[in-house]
């Protein structure tokens, strides 16, 4: 029976990819598979007995292929390409193979069939679409007109049809060059002038052909194919300057023979054998040497001499001797100085005669260890003739210095601590064996010290609490005298002093509090620093208060500059009387009327004024003249207007305007009407002349005319 049996799942992903229903025995992937991670699952089913919980029969094997879908574009092997081509290349040549590589099933479907092809690069080079062997599509290609070319490939799945995913690589091509431009000279004659005392080996001149090539291709052999001089010069290439050097190799004689003439030939190294068909690579130039006459300075025996001094030599000592000699045949004497230049301080001096220097003043090794000097030699004869050669003088050391400590050490000490400093020291000395120093508690400190100083005998040293405890309120700082001496003979001591301040710490050992003098120590800055800093941000303070003062005063400026300045919120009034009906900017019944009530109204531009109380002027008692009244009327209203906080903004304007008194005509608005248009009876209008036909054919006429 069914309910009697049960099945089992067992392999790769059983219970997590894939589970069984122990009932039915259907198999179901519970999650998201990827054939690139993994193509297929080997997994084993039974069926089971309930209640023996025995098989029923052997182990069924089932194998699930995961089927492809093109979810992987390809993906090149390498991205950027570098290739080189040599110039000149014909086309078809080719230059570098790219590879893509698509990650899904290449059996199944186009999903991992690339196609190749070239964005970018046409029509220098060109892509073969199945391979991806990139080609030279152009002939010709010169290296000196353009080295470098940048070519895109394009890799695209599903044989390159629509759909299909691609991926791209960049490939940097530069050509490479080939020996196509044979080597020039730049004149056809090289002129050289070379004094006789010129020393064999030594260079005459330097001669260069240009070559357009690069690198080995424009290497170039230089060699003397003619001379009126056997043997008396030849011509050495140099790689790297690519130049032809002439030296000397036979001593020159003004008297015998004052001009060479020479044959020279350049050619290149490596020539290509395409490149002949282009003549022949190589070249010839003439080279003219002038032999010079002149009288040669004395000679040293040296190129330069090095001599040893101890610091502690006495004056006039000599330390070592130079020589010199004059090359010509007269054998002139010579005279010998030192450059003050290279000695100013004085500290050495030489004999004119002989060539020994010796020590002219006292010397300190720690403050100069080596002294360069230039010995200068001249003929009595001729002393503008003048030769020079550089003496190193080395300072042997002498113990004359006492040791010091290392730093200038400042030791915070809490009330509980035991050991509180490790110090060590220094001295400019320098023994042959290394420093050895000696650390020690002052004499005169030891009796009553409340420190005591351990040597480490590694040339550093401890120093340690006499006491179980200290107070900063009895006393916050001590001074400890340490004396450092060093291991030589004669031995030098000093006496070193080591502040120490007590601070308060907390169980860690951490600092909590110092007495004021050791935290402005610790903190590194003195009193006066501490008064500037706090005058600077005094003024700082100013700066910001009178910017703001400014702004504020800036921001009280009135509201309209200019006729100009009037923007979008202007009301005018044009009209000659009644039909007013812009009601609503303001009360036109205040012009109409002078003698009325201010009353608090709230303004459509502003904050209401319950926000921002107003301080109002008292209103002067009207008077039943409404013409004068008017005027105090618009002037109490500008000055109210112009202190009031709660102003309207630039872009608004409050308009009080009087037409004036005395006119014949009396007023023409209509605001002083009680009555309404029907009431009014405009018949005198026709008596105040021609001026006024027109409103008195407009209002004078009857009611069926209107």
């Amino acid at each position: 029976e069914a309910h009697l049996v049960f099945y089992v799942l067992t392999g790769e992903g059983a219970g997590t990819l894939f589970k069984i229903d122990e009932n039915s025995g259907d198999i179901h992937a519970t999650k998201r598979l990827d054939r690139e991670e993994k193509a297929f699952y080997i997994l084993h089913a039974k069926a089971v007995n309930r209640q023996t919980n025995e098989a029923l029969e052997g182990e069924s094997e089932f194998i699930i292929k995961i089927h492809d879908i093109n979810d992987n574009e390809p993906r090149f092997t390498r991205d950027p390409y570098i290739a080189h081509v040599p110039e000149m290349s014909d086309i078809g040549t080719s230059v570098i193979q790219v590879t893509a590589i698509d990650a899904d099933d290449a059996t199944y479907g186009n999903s991992a069939k690339v196609v190749y092809s070239i964005l970018q690069g046409q029509p220098y080079f060109s892509v073969d679409p199945e391979t991806g062997l990139i080609k030279t599509a152009l002939s010709g290609m010169d290296r000196e007109v353009k080295e470098k070319y940048l070519v895109v490939i394009q890799a695209k799945d599903m044989a390159g049809q629509m759909g299909g995913l691609s991926g791209t690589a960049t490939v940097s091509i530069t050509l490479a060059d080939v020996n196509d431009n044979p080597p020039r000279f730049t004149k056809t004659l090289y002129e050289f002038r070379v004094p006789e005392s010129r020393e064999l080996g030594s260079s005459v001149g330097a001669i260069r052909a240009m070559d357009a090539d690069i690198g080995q291709n424009a290497e170039m052999d230089y060699r003397i194919i003619g001379s009126d001089g056997p043997g008396m010069f030849d011509i050495i290439s140099n790689r790297s300057t690519q130049e032809g050097v002439i030296v000397l190799r036979k001593p020159l004689d003004f008297e015998k023979k004052r001009q060479y003439s020479l044959r020279v030939q350049v050619e290149n190294v490596h020539i290509n054998p395409r490149s002949y068909k282009m003549g022949p690579f190589r070249d010839e130039a003439s080279v003219r040497i002038t032999v010079e006459d002149v009288d040669e300075p004395p000679a040293f025996e040296r190129p330069s001499y090095v001599m040893e001094v101890r610091e502690d030599a006495d004056r006039n000592v000599i330390i070592g001797t130079v020589s010199a000699s004059d090359p010509d045949d007269k054998r002139s004497l010579v005279r010998y100085t030192i450059d003050r230049r290279t000695d100013m301080d004085r500290l050495f001096d030489i004999h004119a005669g002989n060539g020994s220097v010796y020590v002219l003043r006292d010397l300190d090794r720690e403050e100069n260890a080596w002294h360069n000097i230039s010995v200068i030699a001249s003929e009595f004869d001729n002393p503008r003739l003048i030769s020079r050669v550089p003496v190193y003088i080395r300072v042997l050391d002498v113990n004359d210095n006492a040791p010091t400590f290392a730093t200038n050490y400042e030791a915070f000490v809490c009330e509980n601590a035991k050991r509180i400093q490790t110090v060590s020291a220094t001295d400019p000395d320098e023994p042959i064996g290394g420093h050895r120093f000696i650390f020690s508690l002052a004499p005169e400190a030891a009796g009553k010290a409340n420190f005591s100083v351990r040597d480490n005998k590694d040339n550093t040293a401890w120093i340690l609490t006499r006491r179980s405890s200290y107070s900063s309120l009895q006393r916050s700082v001590y001074h400890v005298p340490v004396v450092i001496s060093d291991g030589e003979l004669p031995a030098l001591s000093s006496t070193n002093t080591l502040t120490i301040r007590v601070c308060t710490c907390d169980r860690e050992g951490n600092m909590k509090l110092c007495n004021p003098e050791a935290l402005t120590a610790k903190a590194g800055l003195s009193t006066g620093a501490l008064v500037a800093i706090l005058l600077c941000v005094m003024i700082l303070l100013m700066i910001v208060v009178l910017f703001a003062a400014l702004r504020r005063q800036r921001k009280k400026e009135p509201l309209i500059i200019s006729k100009e300045d009037v923007r979008d919120n202007v009301v005018s009034y044009n009209d000659e009387g009644g039909g007013e009906e812009d009601t609503q900017a303001f009360d036109i019944g205040t012009l109409r009327n002078p003698e009325a009530i201010e009353d608090s109204k709230q303004r459509r531009d502003i904050v209401p004024e319950t926000f921002y109380p107003q301080v109002r002027r008292p209103v002067l008692p009207p008077s039943r003249d409404n013409n004068g009244d008017v005027r105090v009327f618009i002037t109490q209203k500008l000055q109210d207007n112009d202190s009031d906080p709660t102003a309207p903004p630039y872009d608004s304007l409050a308009t009080y305007a009087y037409e004036g008194n005395g006119s014949v005509a009396e007023s023409l608005s209509s605001l002083e009407s009680v009555t309404t248009e029907g009431d009014q009876d405009y018949n005198y209008l026709s008596e105040w002349g021609p001026r006024f036909k027109k409103l008195a054919d407009m209002y004078g006429g009857d009611d069926s005319d209107s």
